[in-house]
């Protein structure tokens, strides 16, 4: 029997295009603003791809705001994160929406002894007194990956500036890639567009697949 997951409020899948491009800075609280209450949903639509195990491909999605968990406002940047898994092929959980700091913290420990390949946070990135995410997720990871979040933050900076502010980390716990994104929906895009090229190859590799045979141009 896998881990449970804390319990935690769900967003809305229905409202994953209609959060507003904000600075990736901004704190996941900030970013999970809604013009109401948020109600509770199912999880996104099951993915069927499958990696090197032939297993298919799981996701959970958490999303880090005091007031999002609250029910003071509704969670845009984890709808989108389930919608960007889906179409990858993964079959995703979530999002389950915590407070920041030590909820996160146990809702990463609960995904990774659950089995899922990919756990994916959005908010508490930032630099403001609440934003704890990447300080709750250093201590999980026996591997931190820098590249992820140094390319995801290369990208946000073409458009936003303050991109450079999220401090979000990325890396393997057990058998699961944990990746922080900002809380913003245009962080969470951009995060989107970076990890759509590599998330699959990143859990066949840690799930002990093979790299690819070089191709034209291709670097060994």
């Amino acid at each position: 029997m896998t881990a449970a997951v804390p319990q935690v409020r769900a967003g809305r899948v229905s409202e994953a295009h209609h959060g507003a491009h904000h600075p990736h800075g901004a704190s996941g609280e900030d970013a999970a603003a809604g013009d109401g209450p948020r109600g509770a949903t199912s999880p996104g639509p099951a993915g069927t791809g499958g990696g090197a195990s032939g297993a298919p491909y799981r996701a959970l999605v958490v999303t880090a705001s005091n007031r999002a968990a609250a029910g003071v406002y509704e969670d845009r940047g984890g709808p989108l994160l389930v919608e960007g898994l889906a179409g990858m092929g993964f079959a995703v959980d979530g999002p389950r929406v915590v407070p920041d700091g030590e909820p996160v913290a146990a809702a990463l420990r609960a995904g990774v002894a659950a089995g899922y390949d990919v756990i994916l946070t959005t908010g508490g990135t930032g630099i403001s007194p609440t934003d704890a995410t990447p300080e709750v997720t250093r201590p999980l990871l026996e591997r931190e990956i820098p590249g992820i979040p140094e390319a995801i933050r290369a990208h946000g900076r073409t458009k936003v500036p303050t991109a450079a502010l999220s401090r979000g980390l990325a890396g393997v716990a057990g058998g699961t890639l944990i990746v922080n994104l900002p809380g913003s929906t245009g962080g969470v895009r951009d995060g989107l567009a970076v990890l759509d090229a590599l998330l699959v190859h990143a859990v066949d590799q840690i799930r002990g697949g093979d790299h690819p045979g070089p191709g034209p141009g291709h670097a060994s």
